[in-house]
């Protein structure tokens, strides 16, 4: 079975920047490509950020390009969402995903954890 645990959020001034961790089992990070989502009230899940094989190449979402960065730790199996010059439209409650390829949908979700960036 799959468990992601996303820690890392809470409440954030605009400009700050907080990091999102997400820790997961040794076959998991090794296997899976991993990824970030948020979802703001109203609005659906988007994509944020995230690793386009078990690999280094990474994608993002035009909105956080230049300001987030996801990276991995090998040694701990985390994967890490930094987010630099935060905005009040950031405000979402973030997940940590998995999947099984680059090409396929992510199936594995984390519980999520509230990211609130106040003006």
């Amino acid at each position: 079975q799959v468990q992601l645990v996303e820690s890392g959020g809470g409440l954030v001034q605009a400009g700050g920047s907080p990091r999102l961790s997400c820790t997961t089992s040794r076959r998991t990070f090794d296997t899976y490509p991993m990824g970030w989502f948020r979802q703001a009230p109203g609005k659906e899940r988007e994509f944020v950020a995230g690793f386009r094989w078990s690999g280094d190449s990474t994608s993002y979402t035009d909105s956080v390009k230049g300001r987030f960065t996801i990276s991995r730790d090998n040694a701990k199996n985390t994967v890490y969402l930094q987010m630099n010059s935060l905005k009040p439209e950031d405000t979402a409650v973030y997940y940590c995903a998995a999947r099984y390829s680059s090409t396929s949908a992510f199936i594995y979700w984390g519980q999520g954890t509230q990211v609130t960036v106040s003006s």
